[in-house]
C-alpha cells in the first residue's frame, strides 16, 4: 500500500506542508508506505496538448502515464503506482498554485479517453481506482472564502478528480497565518496578532483533521 503526498506550495515548512505531514502520519499509522514530493523542486510543464494520450491504441493505455517526458515524469510514475494520492496547495488569487494545476493536468488528463463504453461510461486507460484528496490552505476565513467563491472552485476541482481517478475528498484550513511578523509587510488589512491567535487555537484541529484524512484514505484503499 503506497501513499504519495504532493506539495504544491513553494514553502517547505509552512501551513500546507504541515497539513501534508500530518496526513502522512495518519497514512503511515494505517500501514501505508509514504513519500512526500515538493513540486517546486522540479522544472516541468503542464499539459502541452500533444494529445498522444487520446490516440487510438495509444501507448498510454494500461499505464495512464503522460507521454511527454520531463522532470515531472518520475513523480507521475510514483503517483500512478500509488494507491493514495494527497495533494496540498495554498490558494493564490482564488485558485490552487500553478504548479499543482500543471501536475494535475499531467496526471489526470492521460488517464481518461474521449470515448464512452456501451453503457455510456467514460473509458479510462488504466484499470485502477485511486483514493485522492486535496488539502487547501488559505488566508481567507471560511465565510469570506465562500463569498469569494472558493467553495465553487473547489467543488469543480473535486468533481473532475472523482470522475477520473475514482474517489476524492477535500480538506480546507481557513484563515491561516501568512507571515510570522505582519509588521514587516504592507498588509494592514490584516490583524497579525488576531491571525496568530486564531492559528494557535484552530490549526491543531486542522492538523488532526489532516491526520484523520490520511488514515481514512488508506483504510478505504485497503477495503
Amino acid at each position: 500500500m503506497k501513499a504519495l503526498f504532493v506539495n504544491g506550495s513553494p514553502r517547505k515548512n509552512w501551513n500546507t506542508v504541515k497539513m501534508l505531514e500530518s496526513a502522512m502520519k495518519g497514512a503511515c499509522d494505517a500501514g501505508a508506505e509514504t513519500e512526500l514530493v515538493h513540486l517546486y523542486d522540479y522544472n516541468f510543464k503542464g499539459c502541452i496538448s500533444c494529445l498522444a494520450c487520446k490516440l487510438k491504441n495509444s501507448k498510454v493505455k494500461g499505464s495512464g502515464l503522460c507521454l511527454f517526458k520531463d522532470a515531472l515524469t518520475p513523480v507521475l510514475e510514483k503517483a500512478l503506482s500509488s494507491d493514495v494520492i494527497v495533494m496540498g496547495t495554498p490558494i493564490y488569487f482564488s485558485y490552487p498554485t500553478g504548479m499543482l494545476r500543471s501536475f494535475i493536468e499531467r496526471l489526470v488528463f492521460p488517464v481518461m479517453s474521449y470515448s464512452n463504453d456501451k453503457n455510456g461510461n467514460r473509458i479510462r486507460w488504466i484499470d485502477k481506482k485511486f483514493y485522492t484528496a486535496t488539502i487547501y490552505t488559505m488566508n481567507a476565513p471560511k465565510d469570506i472564502a465562500n463569498i469569494i467563491g472558493y467553495d465553487k472552485i473547489i467543488e469543480i476541482h473535486s468533481s473532475a478528480l472523482a470522475a477520473v481517478m475514482g474517489y476524492t475528498e477535500n480538506l480546507c484550513a481557513y484563515n491561516t497565518l501568512q507571515f510570522n511578523d505582519y509588521s514587516r509587510y504592507e498588509a494592514n488589512m490584516f490583524n497579525g496578532n488576531a491571525k496568530a491567535k486564531y492559528k494557535e487555537e484552530h490549526f491543531p484541529e486542522d492538523l488532526q483533521k489532516a491526520y484523520e484524512l490520511g488514515k481514512r484514505l488508506v483504510e478505504k484503499a485497503k477495503s
